[in-house]
C-alpha cells in the first residue's frame, strides 16, 4: 500500500473567530466545522491532513519552515498576512514545497488593499471565494500536485 500524501493547512490571523466574526462575508461556519469538511474530503482523495491556526506571524513562518520533510504540500489561508507579510511570502519560498493559497472570500470583491497578495508569486496557485469550498478545490489541487488515492 502506497502512503498517502501528508498535507497541512494552516489558518491565518482571526480565522478562529470564524462563526461569530463578519458571517455575511465569511458565512457561518466555525473553524472547527471547516476543519472537519477539510479532514472529510481528505480522507475521500486519499490525503492525510493536518490542520493548524495562529495569530501570530512568527508561527506560522515557523510552522512553514518545518513543513520540510513533513508535508509533501501546504495549503495556506495567510488571512491579513496575505496582503503585507514578506516574512510568511520567504518562509514559503525558501521550503520549496508545492503551495496553495486560499481563502473564503473572494479578495477582488472585497477592499482594494486586499486584491495584492505578496504570496501569490511563490504559491502554485490561489483559490478565492468559495467559502470552504477553496478550501476543498484546493484539496483536490494537492492531489494533481503530489498524487494520492485516487479510486
Amino acid at each position: 500500500m502506497e502512503k498517502k500524501p501528508h498535507v497541512l493547512v494552516i489558518h491565518g490571523p482571526n480565522l478562529n473567530l470564524l462563526g461569530q466574526r463578519e458571517p455575511g462575508i465569511y458565512g457561518t461556519l466555525t473553524l472547527n466545522d471547516i476543519n472537519n469538511k477539510i479532514t472529510h474530503s481528505a480522507n475521500l482523495l486519499g490525503l492525510n491532513v493536518e490542520c493548524v491556526q495562529t495569530n501570530h506571524e512568527g508561527v506560522m513562518v515557523e510552522t512553514i519552515q518545518q513543513a520540510v520533510g513533513r508535508y509533501d504540500c501546504l495549503i495556506i489561508n495567510a488571512a491579513a498576512f496575505t496582503h503585507y507579510s514578506i516574512a510568511v511570502r520567504d518562509a514559503l519560498a525558501a521550503v520549496n514545497l508545492p503551495a496553495i493559497e486560499v481563502h473564503l472570500s473572494n479578495i477582488y470583491k472585497r477592499e482594494e488593499f486586499r486584491h495584492y497578495s505578496v504570496l501569490s508569486a511563490v504559491v502554485n496557485g490561489t483559490i478565492c471565494g468559495f467559502g470552504v469550498h477553496s478550501y476543498i478545490l484546493a484539496l483536490n489541487a494537492a492531489v494533481s500536485l503530489v498524487g494520492g488515492d485516487r479510486e
